[in-house]
């Protein structure tokens, strides 16, 4: 009897997938892409409309061949590669290299029986504007690296290579490092004021026990009504003025300001923000979050991890609801959706989420390796975390000014009265916040501290037990790291979902950057030296609007907006040319 062959990329999805399905179906890997532009050879047809010419991997050529025999022996041929660029990309190759006149295509956005079973009911074709989307990037690659290449190593040394969206990521970094080294640190000054009620010194001295401490800081932050800036105290001398002024001041309390603060939840998660928040609490690369999240993805507890999409389907959602309130109480929950802030990202997807929510990690514990249970549960709880009630706090503001007593020598009441009106006014702020409700934050821990402050009425006098000027200085910016370059280029609109953690690897293969003791990115000397000789010659190639807008004609080519071969026409003769004067 003649089966259904389904082919997608990897062996686990394979195994995943075969166990929805019935004994009628067979599920067969291609150990993903099977075909690419040759590894030693140009392999882009520049005269003929920039033609890629495909190749069969060698690793690929068993595969294929098994491929093949099993395409003949089946009925039905099915193409469930993954719902990206890539994805589709993949599901062309084995269409072309399987000869497959008929076949059928279907996507998901998550590996479970019901979106197995829906996905079978609604087959497409192969979205040829993906492709080309496809083809195009990787064929402005191939132009860059392969032609850029040799100018390097004539230049700087044999063995060096230049990339498209790499570059631009080298050049943030190396642009950091020169802002770092530039920098000179500034000297500035704040003043504290450690206060308390006036009555609870007494108190203090009978050993009075209360909850509610006492005492609390003030920042000392207005001169006469004027705000004073970061930089306002430049010197000890400054700042040892003020206490000096201060010394027998009067504090009273001015204004008392309470009301309720809410903090609402963080999005769900998109590709890029979980790579952030897995480095920021696991120390996780890009690459290594990337690789969990795939595996998590293939054995059918997350959703599809490739993604800029904040969209949640109305069945997670209705289950996120039903967990919460049977298991946190109604009143947490409360029903939200996101709005995507990226223009290119796609609706239809979903954010990344656990497909079901009633997988807790703890039912887990025994099924995933320690790094993918890690990453399973801040998934898991993120998403739960998105459908709760905000946390909600007591927030309490009390403006304080201190005026010093009136020192003058002035004889005649006329003089005292004029001296006593030029004396300075300062002016302190104390805060404090308690939790009254922690909303998400029960299932999403977030840091966050609680200062309580004494009852304080308005006009009260309060008793300065001291006064504390403190040095700093200015720092310079941060070298980047894992998460803060992906949030930069997420910023800048470069590179997309898929390509963040390649990007991120292939910079340091390249020993273009590496990583500091704080698993910082610093620029090698190599690396500074690419990044010099490219910026002065090549400008474009290592611009971040130009790289963004390259990104963005992909993106239209995806939506039939624009022919790839017409992209690569723009981007290749400007290119060309310049590339030919500086042979010259």
């Amino acid at each position: 009897m003649k089966k259904n062959l389904v082919i997608v990329e990897s062996p686990t999805k394979a195994n995943t997938i075969g166990r929805f399905l019935p004994k009628e179906f067979l599920v067969r890997s291609s150990f993903g892409h099977i075909r690419d532009l040759p590894e030693k050879s140009f392999g882009v047809d520049i005269k003929n409309n920039f033609k890629p010419k495909f190749i069969i991997l060698p690793k690929s050529r068993k595969v294929v061949s098994f491929l093949k025999k099993e395409a003949k022996k089946a009925e039905n041929i099915i193409l469930a590669t993954d719902e990206d660029r890539e994805g589709e990309a993949i599901a062309y190759h084995l269409k072309e290299v399987l000869g497959l006149k008929d076949y059928q295509r279907i996507v998901f956005h998550e590996i479970t029986k019901n979106a197995i079973e829906e996905a079978l009911k609604n087959p497409r074709k192969i979205d040829k504007n993906l492709v080309y989307s496809q083809f195009g990037r990787r064929v402005l690659d191939r132009i860059v690296g392969y032609m850029l290449s040799p100018f390097l190593w004539r230049k700087v040394a044999r063995g060096l290579s230049a990339g498209r969206v790499q570059s631009v990521a080298v050049r943030l970094i190396v642009e950091r490092e020169k802002e770092i080294k530039r920098f000179v640190p500034q000297e500035y000054w704040t003043i504290q004021a450690l206060l308390c009620k006036a009555q609870s010194a007494k108190r203090k001295a009978q050993n009075y026990n209360s909850k509610v401490k006492a005492n609390f800081f003030a920042l000392l932050i207005k001169k006469d009504g004027k705000t004073i800036p970061k930089l306002g105290i430049r010197s000890k001398e400054e700042a040892e003025k003020i206490v000096n002024e201060l010394k027998g001041a009067e504090f009273i309390v001015k204004n008392i300001e309470r009301k309720e603060a809410k903090k609402n939840p963080p999005p769900p998660f998109i590709t890029s923000t979980l790579q952030q928040e897995a480095w920021q609490r696991f120390r996780f690369s890009a690459k290594k979050t990337m690789i969990l999240a795939q595996n998590l993805y293939e054995k059918g507890f997350i959703t599809y991890h490739r993604t800029d999409s904040l969209n949640l389907s109305k069945l997670a959602l209705s289950s996120a609801r039903k967990f919460i309130e049977a298991n946190l109480g109604k009143e947490y929950w409360k029903f939200r959706t996101f709005k995507t802030k990226s223009k290119v990202a796609q609706e239809a997807h979903e954010a990344i989420r656990p497909t079901y929510v009633q997988n807790t990690p703890e039912d887990l514990e025994k099924k995933l390796e320690k790094d993918q249970l890690r990453l399973y549960d801040l998934i898991w709880r993120r998403f739960l975390a998105t459908q709760m009630k905000e946390a909600v706090f007591d927030s309490t503001i009390v403006e304080i000014e201190a005026k010093p007593r009136w020192k003058s020598q002035e004889s005649n009441a006329k003089n005292q009265k004029r001296a006593k009106n030029q004396e300075p006014k300062y002016t302190f702020l104390a805060s404090g916040q308690t939790l009254k409700f922690d909303g998400f934050l029960k299932i999403w821990p977030m840091k966050f501290e609680e200062k309580t402050l004494p009852e304080l009425e308005r006009e009260e006098q309060l008793k300065l037990e001291k006064l504390l000027p403190k040095q700093h200085f200015t720092q310079p910016p941060p070298r980047y790291t894992e998460a803060t370059l992906i949030k930069t280029l997420e910023k800048y609109g470069i590179g997309r979902p898929s390509t963040y953690a390649p990007i991120i690897s292939t910079i340091q293969e390249r020993n273009y950057v590496e990583k500091d003791e704080q698993k910082r990115f610093r620029p090698t000397e190599i690396g500074i030296v690419v990044n010099d000789l490219l910026v002065k010659h090549f400008p474009e190639i290592v611009d971040i609007q130009f790289t963004a807008k390259m990104e963005e004609e992909l993106d239209e080519i995806a939506k039939g907006k624009k022919q790839w071969t017409e992209v690569v026409r723009e981007f290749y003769e400007p290119f060309e040319e310049n590339l030919k004067k500086k042979e010259e």
